[in-house]
């Protein structure tokens, strides 16, 4: 995987990313990327609009929530919260800096208020990780 195109708001998903999703086939696509950035923080991530190859591996057989408006208020407005628009291209630990210095572990609740993963609170735990450590843990 030598780049790897993200929508807005997987950069914080990613951040949260304990080894749990929607399905197997999810997990084992979520994970592969996880540890490309974990490994090689060079990795260039394209910024992209809508599905992008995490929404790829969502299961078949539940609602597919990968279009609904929601999703793309978050990816615009955590893009705007970093200075970031779509096609820009740019490597994992650029962007970890970014979110570092831009975004505190609160900011979840505010920009992703409505996601269903959000009360679990895993990505204010990334977010004060990767503010602390700028790199992502090893998965459990």
């Amino acid at each position: 995987m030598p780049n790897i195109s993200l929508r807005g708001h997987h950069l914080f998903c990613l951040l949260g990313y304990r080894g749990k999703g929607y399905s197997d086939g999810f997990c084992t696509n979520m994970t592969a990327v996880y540890e490309t950035l974990r490994r090689d923080p060079q990795t260039v991530i394209e910024i992209r609009e809508g599905p992008d190859m995490i929404c790829a591996a969502f299961p078949s057989d539940q609602p597919n929530h990968c279009h609904n408006p929601s999703v793309y208020r978050k990816d615009n407005e955590i893009l705007g919260e970093l200075g970031l628009a779509v096609g820009n291209k740019l490597s994992w630990e650029e962007l970890v800096g970014r979110v570092a210095a831009a975004i505190q572990p609160d900011d979840i609740g505010r920009l992703c208020h409505d996601c269903p993963w959000e009360p679990y609170g895993l990505c204010r735990e990334g977010v004060a990780h990767i503010r602390q450590a700028k790199a992502l843990r090893a998965l459990p």
